[in-house]
């Protein structure tokens, strides 16, 4: 890559290069902070979802900017020194934690925590997973199991967490057995998207 300088601004392509690179760097110092302090924690979101992915695919996998970790609420005097030990404060706006860097406090660019074993919402039919319902993928990395993650992803439904979904069914992690375990409205929704996929 050329190095940008006043005289070479950086293109576009190479941006989107560097804000890749960054994502990787985010996630690869909080993991490596938080084994270091022995802190239980499971990513989760579209890098679980990628991780997963990638063991079966990984030209498969889809790239994304967002890093989220589920960590028990009683962890966090312990993560939050871990994460000051990499350069990054602890902020929680409406019960919603996360790491910022800080000399870039962008939450766009944050660590997002999930509470392990508590509802996102209220009217979600079951709490996030638990702490012990992780996998360590490749060392010092640590992921949400399969079936944990098509239930948060089931649950917040959002446009983008159904093209996860979609990619998980496309490579065979996400199969028809799975919706016996899930409460009837989630087991309808992941049906429809398997339907869909003609799986």
């Amino acid at each position: 890559m050329v190095p940008q300088t006043a005289s070479h601004p950086a293109s576009f392509w190479e941006r989107y290069v560097m804000a890749v690179d960054d994502v990787t760097q985010r996630l690869e110092r909080i993991t490596r902070a938080l084994t270091s302090a022995q802190v239980p924690y499971a990513l989760v979101g579209g890098q679980a979802v990628a991780l997963w992915v990638a063991t079966k695919d990984p030209a498969a996998v889809r790239t994304t900017k967002d890093v989220d970790i589920l960590l028990r609420r009683e962890d966090v005097p312990r993560a939050r020194a871990a994460a000051l030990a990499i350069d990054m404060d602890y902020f929680e706006v409406v019960d919603v934690g996360m790491f910022l860097e800080r000399d870039d406090p962008n939450p766009r660019k944050g660590v997002h925590l999930v509470w392990a074993g508590e509802k996102v919402k209220p009217e979600n039919p079951l709490p996030s997973p638990g702490i012990d319902e992780r996998q360590q993928l490749e060392a010092g990395k640590f992921v949400v199991s399969v079936a944990a993650l098509v239930r948060m992803k089931l649950m917040a439904n959002r446009d983008q967490d159904r093209v996860h979904l979609r990619d998980m069914i496309e490579v065979g992690l996400v199969e028809r057995a799975l919706l016996a375990e899930l409460p009837e409205e989630l087991a309808a929704r992941l049906n429809l998207l398997l339907d869909e996929m003609g799986r």
